[in-house]
């Protein structure tokens, strides 16, 4: 078990800097966007590749695999720039035309401007290149090409490139979405959601609203002391109404950096909502506030899925059971199918040493998951079971807990924002409760 912990992003490249990454495969080491900001998805395009080396064209194919990508169709094609000019001669030109070369300087520039000629007006163009050269990057950009990357490639980098040419800069950015799900009911992943969000928001200094998506069940308003009349089922059930002030009378606020969009939490109504409402309130609420914490129910439905693919970060809280184990191994399986080239999940094993209890050893469960765990949660029902009646966070009830000081840990890895407490050392969450046992 390694200690929760953050990394600082890379410092931004030069202008025409592109840093050389692993080589295509498969298994391609996940990369973070070189300046930490969010890549938004790519509208629906086509796109032709001509490249002339596989790794390229390993690294297009796994790209292609995106979820940002998942509107767009990228076609690839063997040869570079020259099998381009011949394609093009009697073809018109798709949105986007990627091509790699092996030639650098006055021979690429030459190249290009013959592929230029029979490009129709309108089409973009990215060029992979085989020299690190910032001069050759300007007179590319002065030519009117939209980018230019030096092999070899990371796929998020090209993702990165792609989404970037069609992001509009008058487009207001898009907030982190962070989508907490449990193995199985009564993980306590409502309970790791709100008291990650609460973390962000009051250590951490970062605007967030908590979304309780357990339509009947959730317990976001009971857990922050809060009745909201309306919420979030107002917002689904209209989507093509929500505006900023619509929006602004639907979420409560809970403290100054903290809001909930609260579930309604009864029965009187089937909660049958269209995958399309719920992609329209989260984009609504992604462009109010820089982080948005998911809180989905443990329901296996196309918008859950999509919700968890779509996701900017994800949580997994699991018991050490073989129930848990079992689904937990089923999500972390068919979400790396689903976003290949993303970090896996984050992974919380919650309730670990209940009394008298048979269970999986953490060390065995993360063997049998081929993971260690993020964070490890001792079972503890009287901090828990306290915190829970009054309303109330782990933190507030226990502020200087090794508990809350293990959930702040989490919720700066899947912010991506860093305060001076996650700098503190002293074994992990794992290792002291394995001292203790030991």
């Amino acid at each position: 078990m390694s200690q929760a912990h953050h990394i600082d992003p890379p410092m931004p490249p030069l202008p025409g800097e592109t840093r050389p990454a692993a080589p295509a495969s498969a298994s391609a080491p996940y990369v973070a966007p070189s300046d930490g900001t969010i890549i938004r998805p790519v509208p629906r395009i086509t796109i032709d590749a001509f490249c002339e080396t596989a790794d390229v064209d390993a690294a297009l194919h796994s790209a292609a695999k995106a979820r940002h990508l998942a509107k767009a169709h990228l076609n690839s094609h063997v040869g570079g720039i020259a099998a381009a000019i011949a394609h093009y001669m009697d073809t018109p030109t798709p949105s986007l035309i990627i091509v790699e070369s092996l030639a650098g300087g006055q021979e690429l520039l030459d190249a290009l401007d013959r592929l230029a000629n029979v490009c129709d007006p309108g089409t973009r163009l990215v060029v992979i290149g085989h020299a690190n050269d910032i001069a050759l990057y300007r007179q590319l950009i002065h030519k009117g090409v939209s980018d230019y990357l030096v092999a070899p490639l990371n796929p998020l980098q090209v993702v990165e490139s792609i989404s970037t040419i069609y992001t509009d800069p008058d487009a207001p950015p898009l907030g982190r979405s962070i989508a907490f799900v449990g193995a199985r009911g009564g993980t306590g992943s409502s309970t790791v959601s709100h008291n990650v969000g609460w973390c962000i928001a009051q250590n951490l200094n970062e605007d967030v609203t908590i979304v309780d998506l357990d339509l009947p069940f959730g317990t976001g308003g009971l857990d922050f002391n809060q009745d909201p009349p309306r919420g979030v089922a107002d917002a689904l059930y209209a989507p093509e109404r929500l505006d900023d002030v619509l929006l602004e009378r639907l979420i409560v606020r809970c403290t100054d950096h903290l809001s909930l969009f609260a579930a309604p939490a009864m029965l009187d109504r089937d909660y049958a909502i269209d995958t399309e409402a719920f992609d329209a309130v989260l984009s609504a609420v992604r462009q109010s506030v820089p982080c948005v914490i998911l809180d989905l129910p443990h329901v296996w439905a196309p918008w859950t899925h999509k919700m968890l693919v779509d996701a900017d970060e994800i949580v997994i809280t699991t018991t050490p059971d073989l129930a848990s184990l079992r689904n937990t191994k089923n999500l972390i399986d068919n979400l790396a199918a689903s976003r290949p080239i993303d970090a896996p999940p984050h992974l919380v094993i919650n309730q670990v040493g209940v009394a008298k209890r048979p269970e999986i050893p953490v060390k065995d469960m993360a063997a049998a998951l081929d993971q260690n765990p993020s964070l490890v949660i001792p079972f503890d029902a009287a901090l828990f079971g306290k915190a829970a009646n009054n309303g109330q966070m782990i933190a507030q009830i226990e502020p200087g807990g090794a508990t809350a000081q293990a959930l702040l840990r989490l919720a700066s890895d899947v912010s991506g924002r860093q305060t001076s407490d996650t700098g503190k050392t002293g074994g992990s969450l794992l290792s002291r409760l394995l001292r203790r046992k030991g």
